[in-house]
């Protein structure tokens, strides 16, 4: 019956035979190779994807770290800056009083200078004055009391008053 159908046993064992041997050849020397090959390039995939993993997590901790490093850097400059500024305004501040004082110093020692020179002026005037009356009255007893006797009596004692002022 195999035989109507033009399949010949003898032939098909031959045939079945040698799918046989050229299979275990194959597995012997191509299908274990290339499974050797491929399993060694999985096992090297695998670590470079490990590697590659493993470098991505230290660079998102590098990153980390570096943000923290500039985030501290920021603040401390921030610090330093508030401290300059209030270094700055207490320094302006303490010189702003030392002018203030050294003016209101210079407003005293001024006022104290003007008040002593005008009461020396007032004694010096008083002296004056009251030589200039003691010697006018002198000269009006002494002499008649005329317009013009008058008027040079009067030039003559300012003029000496002047020269008691200039010694």
């Amino acid at each position: 019956m195999l035989e109507t159908l033009g399949i010949h046993f003898p032939s098909l064992a031959i045939y079945l035979v040698n799918f046989v041997l050229v299979l275990v050849l194959l597995y012997l020397f191509a299908y274990k190779p290339i499974l050797k090959l491929m399993d060694e390039r999985a096992e090297r995939i695998r670590e470079s994807l490990e590697a590659a993993d493993l470098a991505r997590q230290e660079a998102a901790s590098s990153q980390e770290a570096i943000q923290e490093q500039i985030t501290e850097a920021r603040r401390e400059g921030q610090r330093i800056m508030d401290q300059t500024r209030e270094a700055a305004d207490r320094f302006r501040t303490e010189e702003m009083d030392k002018a203030r004082q050294e003016a209101e110093a210079f407003v005293e020692r001024a006022k104290a200078d003007i008040a002593r020179e005008r009461d020396t002026a007032l004694q010096e005037v008083r002296a004056s004055f009251g030589d200039l009356a003691i010697t006018a009255a002198e000269r009006v007893i002494r002499s008649s009391l005329d317009r013009t006797a008058h008027e040079s009596l009067i030039a003559q004692v300012l003029e000496e008053g002047e020269s008691l002022r200039r010694n």
